[in-house]
C-alpha cells in the first residue's frame, strides 16, 4: 500500500510475486543483526507487548538464534492458524498483497538492514516482516482479522478508496494498541519491532492515544517519516475483527469521500480520549 517501482514481477518471481528466502545466503554478519535487534525488543517488550504477540514468540519459536527458515517456521504457523510467510523482492502491488492476505500469506522482505540500520529503515526488512507481524498470525481472532482485511482490500480497489482502507491498516496493523488487564500494551509491528518506538507510545507525553473508532481511524492521516502523532487503542481483537467484519464498507466509503480527512494530531469533539498528548516532540521536530 504505498508507491511501487515496478509494476510486473522482476526477473526470477513467481507470478505473485514471491522469491525463495534462499536461507543459506545470509551471512554470519546478518543472522548477527537479527540476534542484537532481537535481543533489545526480547528484553524490552514483557509487560509492554499484548499477550497474544509475546505468546506468539514462543509458539513460533523466535527465539532460536539467527534469521528464521520460511520453511521452519511455516510448519508452525500453519498449524496454528493456517498461515504461512512468503518471501517477496520488495513492495508488491496493491492487488497483490491483497490477495495474498485473503489467502492467509503473509509477504515478507528477505533482506536484513545493515548493522548502521537498527534504529531506522524505510522500506520494511526480515525482521519487521517477521518479528514484527509475524507472532500475531499465530493468534486465531487476529490472524481471521488480517485475512479480512485482505478480503475487504481486494474489494475496495472498485471504489477508489484504497487511502482510507491503508488508514485502517497502519493504525492497526501497523500501530495499533490494545486494551489489557487494564492498562495498554503494543501490537502494531511497527511498534513492537522498534526499539524507540515501542517506549515513545506508551510513555511518551507527546502523542494523543484515542479509542479506536473505524469510522474516525479511516479519516485520519498518517506518519511515515517518524513516530505517529496518534495512536488509536481498540478494545479488543475480537471486537476489531467484529467491526471488520460486521461493516458495510460500501457506504461508509461514500460517507467518508464526503468528509475532510484529519490530520495526524486532530481532535474531534466526540473523540475518547485516553491520553491528550502535548505533540511536544512532533513541534520539535518540525522547528529543528
Amino acid at each position: 500500500m504505498a508507491d511501487h517501482v515496478l509494476d510486473r514481477p522482476p526477473e526470477g518471481a513467481a507470478a505473485d510475486w514471491t522469491i525463495a528466502q534462499d536461507w543459506s545466503a545470509y551471512s554470519a554478519a546478518d543472522h548477527e543483526t537479527w540476534d542484537i535487534l532481537f535481543a533489545r525488543q526480547q528484553q524490552q517488550l514483557p509487560g509492554r507487548a499484548a499477550k497474544a504477540f509475546l505468546r506468539g514468540l514462543e509458539v513460533l519459536r523466535l527465539s532460536k538464534p539467527g534469521i528464521p527458515d520460511f520453511a521452519e517456521l511455516n510448519d508452525r504457523l500453519h498449524a496454528a492458524t493456517g498461515w504461512q510467510v512468503v518471501a517477496v523482492p520488495g513492495l508488491v502491488p496493491d492487488e497483490v498483497f491483497f490477495d495474498h492476505l485473503a489467502h492467509r500469506r503473509f509477504v515478507a522482505g528477505n533482506f536484513i538492514r545493515r548493522r548502521d540500520q537498527l534504529d531506522y529503515l524505510q522500506e520494511p526488512d526480515v525482521f519487521h516482516d517477521v518479528f514484527g507481524h509475524v507472532p500475531m498470525l499465530a493468534d486465531p481472532v487476529f490472524a481471521d482479522y488480517m485475512q479480512a482485511y485482505g478480503e475487504g482490500g481486494l474489494r475496495s480497489l472498485g471504489f477508489g478508496a484504497l487511502d482510507k482502507l491503508a488508514r485502517l491498516y497502519w493504525y492497526t496493523v501497523e500501530f495499533g494498541l490494545v486494551r489489557e488487564e487494564g492498562g495498554i500494551r503494543l501490537f502494531g509491528s511497527g511498534i513492537v519491532s522498534s526499539h524507540g518506538e515501542s517506549r515513545f507510545a506508551l510513555d511518551d507525553p507527546s502523542p494523543h492515544r484515542v479509542a479506536f473508532d473505524l469510522e474516525r481511524v479511516m479519516r485520519t492521516r498518517y506518519r511515515i517519516d517518524d513516530y505517529q502523532q496518534v495512536y488509536f487503542v481498540i478494545d479488543s481483537f475480537e471486537d476489531l475483527l467484529r467491526q471488520t467484519i460486521e461493516t458495510d464498507f460500501a457506504p461508509l466509503y461514500g460517507r467518508l469521500a464526503a468528509l475532510p480527512d484529519l490530520g495526524p494530531a486532530d481532535l474531534l469533539p466526540g473523540d475518547v480520549l485516553i491520553t491528550r498528548g502535548t505533540q511536544t516532540y512532533a513541534s520539535e521536530r518540525a522547528g529543528g
